[in-house]
């Protein structure tokens, strides 16, 4: 994808094109397409490993993919985007603004939800209106006011009320939407699950009991069919969903095995056809093993160690600094993992949006000058052999994140004479001890929602839903207001790398690495392909004859 800040995803077409809507209703379709020639197997069914059981599968009460990988196959929203950074049709089939700030989408003539009822244009409006709800409680309410929908923000801030909100059905079939200010890749945003309708009458109907499976309505291409905690859910083929033509799976299996070692083990005895990842200390020889079936895939995303800056001594820029300093993030890209991952010197993973951003100064020492600057700050904070800093390390179960926690503990204690006691629960005990502050520093990633800078560098705003470390710095803050208002590439470009040198210099969190996907899929399955994002969507692949 290109630039999307006035550029946008669709930089080398001409504005008035790309707002028509015969432009926008001429796509063909994306879904599974199978090539001439190819011959399918009678049994169209997958089994993937998702890799944690999801927390919850309400649009609105999750934050991760280990959940977003599932509502992606049982929702849509009213546009998706394509692996090319593309929007594409789904639920609307057409929009239209004259300003970039005021914009209205016509949904598709019957689409209907899984039971055979009206999809409606009130429908996305509760659901927005549900999401920004501070009743919700939904991790990503600030998302709507990253978008800058009318009044967002005030209604997280508790001045106004949801129903506020700058969205309203005009009719059964049409949406408008208004912003408090032009933004030029508020359709990448408006792809991400969490915006995805939901059922007003199902919800009102069932209350929090709405997922179950004998009461979930959706709009994908899939249904939920089953959901056995810790063991599996399975989604089969929503006849009712616009474009079922082009869906070739009848059935998609999620299991959600935490251990990378047990997800290979059951892929190579044929239990598995998509991996959630590959342990690193296979992947040299899987990919001897295996080769073709072993698949790396870019992938926006960082993973991060996330300090509470409200709780002493993290609440000492002096404290963060010299832990963020004292790991060599080399080793852990390199050694720990080394399946392509990169060192992380800032949040934003080089080339989002088309940005790529300067390292800090610190970047260019060598660990061990790096290590005597981190001694420095540790001992001007009232640490050292007499007074030892000491604190919790938490992680979400896994062999990866053990390996690399461990690593950082030994880093620590052996550059800083730091004793990190590891903790290690379960991913959604993880999100409400971080949710709830009761952590001293936490693992976590952030995967981009939309390739644009912003996705990462919102989540650090001051208020911001998903800003677990509770930083918040004015200069930060402007430095992204800056960025909103630029309307040359390079001036966004230098309100971002401001933003970028602020977190090196606050270090609210570590940055340890930006990724890859590493997965196993077996030969037999088609139309699996590369997502800068890594959606799989289950819509897209078919299983060959074997």
């Amino acid at each position: 994808m290109t630039i999307r800040k006035t550029y946008g995803c669709f930089a080398k077409l001409p504005l008035a094109l790309l707002l028509s809507s015969s432009f926008l209703t001429s796509f063909a379709s994306y879904a599974a397409t199978v090539p001439a020639g190819v011959e399918l197997a009678a049994k169209q069914e997958i089994v993937r490993n998702n890799g944690s059981e999801p927390a919850s599968l309400d649009p609105h009460k999750v934050e991760s993919d280990v959940e977003f990988n599932i509502l992606s196959d049982l929702f849509t929203g009213l546009i998706t985007i394509d692996n090319d950074g593309n929007a594409q049709p789904s639920l609307s089939s057409s929009w239209e603004s004259k300003d970039n700030k005021t914009w209205v989408f016509h949904l598709r003539q019957g689409i209907v939800w899984s039971d055979g009822t009206p999809i409606t244009a009130q429908d996305v409006v509760f659901s927005w209106r549900r999401l920004i709800d501070p009743k919700t409680a939904s991790p990503y309410e600030s998302y709507l006011g990253s978008m800058h929908v009318l009044n967002a923000n005030d209604i997280i801030g508790g001045k106004k009320t949801a129903d506020q909100l700058g969205i309203r059905a005009l009719d059964k079939q049409t949406l408008e939407i208004t912003l408090d200010q032009p933004l030029s890749y508020f359709l990448g945003m408006l792809a991400h699950p969490s915006l995805s309708p939901v059922s007003q009458a199902n919800v009102e109907k069932f209350g929090d009991k709405w997922t179950q499976p004998a009461n979930m309505v959706s709009s994908g291409p899939f249904k939920l069919d089953t959901w056995t905690v810790n063991e599996r859910i399975t989604a089969v083929r929503n006849p009712t969903y616009w474009d079922n033509a082009h869906t070739v799976i009848n059935k998609v299996t999620y299991l959600p095995i935490a251990s990378p070692t047990a997800d290979v083990n059951r892929f190579k005895s044929g239990e598995i056809d998509i991996t959630a990842t590959i342990p690193a200390t296979l992947f040299a020889s899987l990919k001897k093993e295996l080769g073709s079936q072993v698949h790396v895939s870019p992938y926006l995303a960082v993973y991060y160690y996330a300090m509470n800056t409200q709780k002493p001594p993290f609440n000492d820029v002096r404290v963060r600094k010299a832990l963020n300093l004292a790991i060599d993030k080399s080793i852990i890209a390199d050694k720990v993992l080394g399946q392509g991952q990169t060192p992380a010197w800032h949040l934003s993973p080089d080339n989002t949006g088309g940005f790529t951003f300067s390292k800090p100064k610190e970047a260019s020492l060598t660990q061990e000058q790096r290590n005597e600057e981190a001694k420095k700050l540790l001992k001007e904070a009232g640490f050292g052999p007499d007074h030892p800093l000491k604190f919790n390390l938490l992680y979400n179960t896994s062999e990866s994140h053990q390996r690399i926690a461990i690593a950082a503990a030994s880093m620590w204690k052996k550059n800083l004479g730091v004793d990190a006691v590891l903790q290690n629960q379960e991913w959604k005990t993880m999100l409400d001890t971080m949710h709830q502050g009761t952590y001293d520093v936490v693992r976590y990633a952030w995967i981009a929602d939309y390739n644009e800078p912003s996705t990462f560098l919102n989540t650090l705003r001051t208020g911001n839903s998903e800003n677990t470390p509770k930083f918040t710095n004015s200069a930060y803050d402007k430095a992204l207001d800056d960025a909103l208002k630029a309307t040359d590439k390079a001036e966004v470009g230098k309100a971002y790398q401001r933003a970028e040198d602020v977190l090196t210099e606050q270090s609210p969190v570590i940055p340890l690495y930006h990724y890859v996907s590493p997965r196993l899929v077996k030969p037999y399955v088609g139309g699996f392909q590369d997502s800068l994002l890594n959606y799989i969507y289950t819509k897209d692949l078919y299983v060959i004859k074997h």
